[in-house]
């Protein structure tokens, strides 16, 4: 017996990485070469099939949850809003493209917003210079939907600052790169949308939404509806864009109507700057940092 088997506290049993290395050792034969031969967990094509959708689900709530605790983050400053949104240099091209009036107004209306950009941007910035560190975590980490527009705003403002940031990419049916501006490790592709939005809220001490669309309006309240049933402790949420929120959501409307109530107006905060989101968040949690 030699030195190495003789120590008790080791593990007896090869981890999967050495098992999966003896695997592809073996000599090829007509069994070995069969897709029924090989380890499940090295077998794409099983793992892909139907049956197997569970197995994925947990692989994707467990792998981005892993490697952020391996990455000492302790909380997310989470940052919603469109992809359609043009950063301030960007807006004399998207005008150009407009070829009829229509085309022409949308523009202009997103042309407007593209102050979001700066103040997503600003707010990002503000988040990352206070470096927040409890229990050796870094807290208020800056967290997006890893994609272009607002999203690229809230990790270029981290970015900005030398501070690391998190992008939570989904894949679609059309391309959907991350933008250059998410740290590269804790950049993360996801499958499932339920399992993406899960995510963005484990961990998400403050969230400020910017005016978006249909995926923004579903993260915006499915937040408010966990809030607002007792499922999740209540945490600073900066609406940003009045003018724009008022015109597509009559929130006074639904408390009349009685649908919610009254005080559910106040689970979130209007603001329209940088400093107005940061300044919520330093009040909520009772923060020195400027």
């Amino acid at each position: 017996m030699t030195e190495e088997e003789k120590k008790i506290a080791d593990r007896r049993f090869y981890k999967a990485e050495q098992e999966a290395s003896f695997a592809d050792q073996q000599e090829g034969t007509l069994q070995t070469q069969n897709p029924a031969y090989r380890l499940a967990f090295q077998d794409t094509e099983f793992l892909l099939r139907d049956e197997l959708r569970p197995v994925r689900f947990q692989l994707e709530l467990l792998k981005p949850e892993m490697l952020l605790e391996e990455a000492n983050i302790g909380s997310t400053l989470v940052m919603y809003g469109s992809a359609r949104i043009p950063a301030p240099d960007e807006c004399d091209a998207l005008l150009a493209k407009a070829r009829s009036e229509q085309e022409r107004k949308i523009a202009e209306r997103l042309v407007a917003k593209s102050k979001y950009y700066d103040e997503a941007r600003k707010l990002a910035q503000l988040a990352s210079k206070c470096a927040v560190v409890e229990k050796g975590m870094r807290q208020f980490v800056v967290c997006s939907g890893g994609g272009p527009s607002i999203m690229e705003a809230a990790n270029r403002g981290a970015a900005d600052v030398g501070a690391e940031s998190l992008g939570l990419n989904i894949v679609l049916p059309h391309e959907q790169a991350p933008n250059p501006y998410v740290t590269p490790r804790l950049s993360f592709q996801f499958h499932y949308f339920a399992l993406r939005k899960m995510h963005f809220l484990l961990r998400a001490r403050a969230v400020a939404v910017f005016p978006g669309g249909f995926g923004t309006l579903d993260e915006f309240l499915e937040l408010l509806t966990l809030i607002q049933t007792g499922k999740m402790k209540p945490i600073p949420i900066l609406l940003y864009g009045r003018e724009f929120w008022e015109r597509i959501i009559n929130f006074e409307a639904l408390a009349e109507e009685g649908t919610i109530n009254a005080s559910d107006l106040d689970l979130f905060h209007w603001c329209e700057t940088g400093e107005d989101g940061w300044a919520r968040i330093r009040e909520f949690y009772d923060l020195d940092c400027g």
